[in-house]
């Protein structure tokens, strides 16, 4: 039986990509969804609330989804700006996603959880899987919780569910969505198009970044490790690399040498001063064998080429 797979916030910068991924490896039909319209005019494609059950369980019900990849959110710096918004969307959403996986018989969800469930301070800015801390955004705290609502139906309904705590993630699509390591994602577009860039996060901010191709390939393939691998059923540790706004920028001035950057700070830095600067990933590579592809020099020179021979450079500069 082929899989009929639900995405829910297929228009942001995850979502987007992994309909893609999905789409192109084909043996699946894939329903998009979002709360939005359809930006990318993709089929099978429902405008979907995941804070109202009857909508979600209407569309599951409709196309007989088997998998679902819940990626709707709001993210770090929106979450604080609206934390009621972030709850209802985070935490009620995956409750319903969950009580549709397991009133309809979903064979598979995925969760995306985040490096934000952790807060320092840390030894060496270094966090493990088993890492214990309090998250100090409310998108950091729906995470957590998320995570171990997930655990909860897992080990009570025995719902198959899988889950990565992403790093920041950067790829050429300017489509970010109110997240705290948003800047790596603007600072290509803005080099192209007008040779300078101001931050929001401080020259020597390090944070966990990992290139969205990575990132969707980790996610595809936790999603396809076999189920005695999967040991974790809370989320995952996931690793790419770590670098500062300042490393970044020195990077892209290999390419473009005209390229300045700026410094202010907002309501971000706080946000990434609280999380780690390198995450550890052991359990991720032994138990299901997860390995990053891209460094720094990969990602810069990738993007930029992309952004170049494309049409995402000036006219999707946010």
């Amino acid at each position: 039986m082929n899989k009929r797979i639900l995405i829910t916030g297929c228009n942001g910068q995850v979502g987007t990509k992994l309909y893609d991924f999905l789409n192109k490896k084909g043996n699946c039909k894939i329903i998009a969804s979002d709360i939005a319209c359809n930006k990318y005019n993709l089929p099978n494609f429902e405008i979907l609330d995941v804070t109202n059950y009857s909508e979600l369980a209407n569309v599951v019900i409709k196309h007989r989804v088997t998998h679902i990849y819940h990626m709707a959110a709001i993210l770090s710096s929106n979450g604080e700006k609206n934390n009621q918004l972030a709850w209802d969307v985070n935490m009620n959403g995956l409750l319903n996603v969950l009580n549709v996986a397991k009133n309809y018989n979903i064979n598979k969800i995925f969760y995306p959880s985040s490096i934000a469930v952790f807060a320092g301070p840390f030894k060496d800015g270094i966090v493990f899987q088993a890492s214990i801390s309090t998250p100090k955004t409310m998108y950091g705290i729906n995470k957590l919780a998320g995570e171990n609502l997930c655990n909860y139906y897992h080990e009570k309904f025995g719902l198959d569910i899988r889950s990565l705590r992403y790093p920041g993630i950067i790829g050429p699509e300017n489509n970010a969505g109110g997240g705290t390591t948003d800047y790596a994602v603007e600072i290509f577009h803005h080099a192209i198009a007008d040779g300078i860039y101001n931050c929001f996060l401080s020259a020597p901010t390090t944070l966990p970044m990992i290139y969205i191709d990575d990132a969707i390939r980790a996610t595809i393939e936790i999603m396809n490790a076999p189920i005695e691998n999967i040991s974790i059923r809370t989320s995952y540790n996931l690793s790419g690399i770590s670098f500062s706004p300042f490393q970044l920028s020195q990077e892209i001035k290999k390419h473009i040498p005209d390229f300045r950057i700026t410094y202010f700070k907002d309501n971000r830095q706080q946000i990434a001063d609280s999380w780690p600067q390198f995450i550890k990933d052991f359990e991720a590579k032994s138990h299901w064998g997860w390995k990053p592809i891209f460094g720094l020099s990969e990602i810069v020179e990738t993007i930029i080429s992309i952004i170049k021979s494309s049409s995402y450079s000036n006219s999707n500069i946010a």
